[in-house]
């Protein structure tokens, strides 16, 4: 089995993968079509970006970002206050033997993937590739 580098075991398994996808999927269409009764987490809107869950398929860790980065704070409570019944919209949507226990973190992907491209555009480092590509022909 191949070692995932951002953690200390093996990497998450086909079965973890599947299910994952399928609650991203679902979670999304959920806070899509407003299906949650909090008129505050119904006005955002909420990108679902991965959904990583537990060997024994009980915890679900849910990255989102709200559109545009807009108050991640606020999302990520409103989330939470509505955990119950996002829940519930789930589990109508997927069939698993449990309801798994949803956790909600920032998806700072979209951070990182800005980050290196601000790092691109620096002139020492366009540089440093043009440079690279030559030594390489």
């Amino acid at each position: 089995m191949s070692k995932n580098r951002h953690h200390d075991g093996p990497g998450p398994s086909q079965r973890q993968l599947r299910v994952g996808e399928l609650i991203r999927r679902s979670l999304a269409e959920v806070l899509a079509r407003g299906d949650v009764h909090d008129p505050d987490l119904n006005a955002m809107s909420i990108t679902v970006g991965e959904v990583r869950t537990s060997p024994d398929l009980k915890i679900a860790t849910v990255y989102v970002m709200p559109l545009g980065g807009g108050d991640r704070a606020e999302a990520i409570q409103a989330l939470k206050r509505n955990k119950g019944e996002l829940r519930r919209a789930l589990m109508k949507d997927i069939t698993l033997k449990y309801a798994p226990d949803l956790r909600f973190l920032v998806d700072e992907t979209f951070d990182r993937m800005d980050e290196t491209r601000r790092m691109f555009d620096q002139d020492a480092v366009r540089r440093d590739l043009e440079r690279d590509g030559e030594d390489g022909e």
